[in-house]
């Protein structure tokens, strides 16, 4: 179901009642620091285009005559509940007061002292009883979303002397016509004042929730640079130092692993690419890329890589296979990469790997355990890859995404293991 002409008039019509849509005001410029002054302008500056009048929105138009039409039709109740005659020109006054709201947007403070002025012609020339218009209303709850306190202030005194103009026109006490005009004042301010601080609070939220989305966006962006750098680095130092050992007394040892070398710098490059153009497109899904994240049909490719750099990887299957969203496969290619990565960059000599995946109800569960060999002392020049200690809280952000959890630790056989369960919620 989609949104309909009649629902967007609805939204501008809420902005224009809540003051979401109004101008920067001198209430901003209040409370944030002044700025730096202006560079001095040129001596010839270039002609600017002249702007057009910003015509009056729909809201606006529909503010202004509903509050033409209440005011009119007090008007004419007013009248003749006082017995008094019913006018053209005041009628017409009072729609001259509501048509001032047109232009509320842009004059706050005009646009009240007009309607103002308004009222008090209405009140002297026409006699009518105490009334407190709707348009006084709107003008002052404008003035009170766009101005500062101290021009609330001052506009409400200029409402409550305006509104004192009518007072030989009714016979009620001057306390009780009094109290009702400053209550009916201050209603209008407090309400304004607080939508204005409601607007102040969406503001912050807003401001808020952007910056997370982009700390979890920077935060996604590196959990898929370390599991590509570390994975395809590790594999590229350790087929070079292996080509390196090899290339005299077995040459086609060295040619094997130098194969391997290029084609993981090759997988490296292709999924940097895919990664940089994912930060590159735009919401124009021509520029987006084409090519598919990894997932688990992929994890064969990692198991082949791992018994080609030296560390014998088996891979067991278990469950009724099933499609899984792409976000899970991806997680799951991704932990099983890093798990790999990092028992080869810390398992020992005659270290051995397994990789088990298993299809649950609702869930699927990866397991990468390693028998961890053994822990020579390695001669200088041939130190193992440092960690860089984000492994592990990669393959935890990436987990708890899904509402999974990762278990990690050593076995007490000396090795390493790491199993993930990832909730799969798949839709029927």
């Amino acid at each position: 179901m989609g949104f309909g002409p009649a629902s967007a008039a609805l939204a501008g019509l809420g902005r224009a009642i809540t003051g979401r849509d109004l101008p920067e005001t001198d209430r901003e410029a209040e409370t944030e620091p002044p700025a730096a002054a202006p560079p001095p302008r040129p001596e010839a500056p270039p002609k600017q285009p002249r702007r057009r009048r910003p015509r009056p929105r729909q809201a606006d138009i529909f503010i202004a005559a509903a509050v033409g039409a209440v005011d009119l039709l007090g008007y004419t109740i007013t009248m003749r509940s006082e017995n008094a005659a019913f006018t053209v020109a005041g009628a017409l006054l009072l729609t001259l007061a509501a048509a001032c709201l047109l232009a509320r947007r842009r004059h706050p403070i005009l646009v009240l002292g007009a309607i103002l002025a308004i009222e008090i012609v209405v009140n002297l020339v026409v006699r009518m009883p105490t009334h407190f218009s709707l348009s006084v209303v709107a003008a002052l709850y404008t003035v009170g979303l766009a101005c500062r306190p101290r021009t609330v202030a001052l506009a409400s005194l200029a409402v409550l002397a305006g509104q004192m103009t009518a007072y030989g026109n009714s016979e009620d006490s001057f306390v009780w016509t009094f109290t009702g005009d400053v209550t009916a004042i201050a209603l209008v301010v407090g309400v304004s004042a607080g939508v204005r601080r409601w607007q102040k609070q969406v503001d912050v939220n807003r401001l808020l929730l952007a910056d997370r989305a982009v700390t979890d966006e920077r935060r996604r962006i590196a959990r898929e640079l370390h599991d590509i750098v570390a994975h395809h680095i590790t594999t590229m130092h350790l087929m070079s130092g292996g080509a390196r050992a090899n290339l005299d007394r077995d040459p086609e040892t060295a040619r094997a692993a130098l194969i391997t070398l290029e084609a993981s710098g090759r997988v490296a490059l292709a999924e940097m690419r895919q990664l940089l153009g994912v930060l590159r497109s735009d919401d124009d899904g021509e520029n987006a890329p084409s090519a598919p994240q990894p997932g688990v049909g992929d994890v064969d490719r990692l198991v082949a890589e791992s018994c080609l750099a030296g560390l014998p990887t088996e891979f067991a299957a278990t469950g009724e296979w099933r499609e899984l969203p792409l976000p899970v496969q991806l997680a799951v290619f991704r932990i099983t990469q890093e798990a790999l990565t990092n028992a080869r960059k810390h398992a020992g000599p005659g270290a051995r790997a397994t990789v088990r995946l298993a299809y649950r109800p609702g869930r699927v569960t990866v397991e990468v355990q390693d028998t961890g060999g053994a822990k020579p002392d390695r001669p200088p020049g041939d130190a193992a890859l440092p960690g860089s200690g984000h492994g592990l809280l990669g393959m935890r952000e990436r987990v708890a995404v899904h509402g999974g959890f990762v278990d990690a630790g050593p076995t007490p056989d000396g090795g390493f293991r790491v199993a993930a369960t990832i909730p799969t919620r798949e839709t029927a």
